[in-house]
């Protein structure tokens, strides 16, 4: 059975939701990724913010990125599956809330992220089909 810790990138980073939309992008740039969780004070995930945000809900609206809050681009209740979770089980929760980036958490903690590009290294043809169509297709 594969799991979301065997197809997860492991070591996910968050920012706390304090943080500013410009510290979001350097530490996106830093790390080489598109995401990044955002976290209460208690380490909490409150949402994710994606360098699409960041373009699209900030720059694009001339909103000050040094001024913006990280937690002010997040939307909807933060989704995530369990460490353990079957690859199904992923991309059930994946498909059925049309994200691209899903959060993997263990014992409360944040331990990886599965994005699109984990799923097409570990997916058979049709698998990855039924996802595309899931998340690109119309609603």
């Amino acid at each position: 059975m594969t799991t979301a810790r065997d197809i997860m990138k492991p070591g996910a980073q968050w920012i706390s939701k304090d943080d500013t939309v410009e510290r979001a992008a350097r530490v996106m740039a830093e790390l080489g990724v598109g995401s990044l969780v955002v976290a209460d004070e208690h380490q909490r995930m409150c949402g994710i913010i994606t360098d699409r945000d960041i373009v699209v809900k900030c720059l694009a609206r001339n909103c000050d990125p040094a001024g913006t809050l990280a937690a002010q681009l997040c939307e909807s209740t933060p989704r995530w599956v369990d460490a353990d979770a079957d690859i199904d089980e992923v991309l059930d929760e994946m498909e059925s809330h049309r994200v691209k980036r899903m959060p993997v958490i263990e014992d409360k903690r944040l331990v990886g992220m599965i994005s699109e590009a984990d799923l097409a290294r570990h997916l058979d043809d049709h698998q990855l089909s039924e996802f595309v169509t899931a998340i690109y297709g119309r609603p």
